[in-house]
């Protein structure tokens, strides 16, 4: 005698499959994307996109196209990020050094109060730019998907260098130096 299989578990069965894609392709697709981890390893320099956001200041607006020609070091940070707080005066240090060399740092305040983040600017000293990106819009862009992330752009407005992290000054040394050293690209 022949038996018939139930529709019943062969749905339970799918169901349970599409979820687990559902939840595999939900995982891959939120994690930092290694894309431009991997063309700088391969020894390219994908083109920065086109960032324009708030100052946060409140004057008006600021793109990153406004440094182009110039070192750029673009930090992503927020005021409630502990590790953005130990890299600020870093940060600084460097903007003051290299500003007459033709480079610049670029602070972007992501997910953020305004006010919180105009504190933390008062509280260390930080002189260079800073935009506002209250929603997270322009990290998507980049794969930014914590706290500190940096991207070292160079002259002709390419990705030099990333850190998923917190920086330090060999990470200075080693991505932004030679960048200066070379003058106009």
């Amino acid at each position: 005698m022949r038996r018939l299989v139930s529709p019943v578990p062969i749905a339970v069965v799918l169901a349970v499959i599409a979820l687990l894609a559902l939840l595999a392709y939900g995982v891959s697709s939120t994690g930092t994307d290694a894309s431009i981890e991997e063309a700088i390893a391969s020894g390219e320099r994908p083109r920065a996109p086109a960032i324009t956001l708030p100052r946060l200041d409140g004057r008006g607006t600021g793109s990153l196209g406004d440094y182009r020609g110039r070192v750029v070091v673009l930090n992503y940070w927020a005021s409630w990020c502990d590790p953005c707080r130990a890299e600020s005066p870093l940060l600084e240090r460097w903007h003051r050094r290299i500003a007459r060399r033709g480079g610049t740092v670029l602070g972007i305040d992501v997910l953020d109060v305004t006010s919180d983040a105009q504190a933390f600017v008062r509280r260390y000293g930080l002189t260079y730019p800073m935009l506002r990106d209250a929603e997270g819009e322009t990290q998507r862009k980049l794969g930014v998907v914590a706290y500190p992330e940096t991207l070292v752009i160079d002259r002709a407005g390419r990705i030099a260098a990333v850190e998923r992290g917190p920086i330090d000054e060999a990470f200075m040394q080693r991505e932004v130096e030679p960048l200066l050293r070379k003058g106009r690209s």
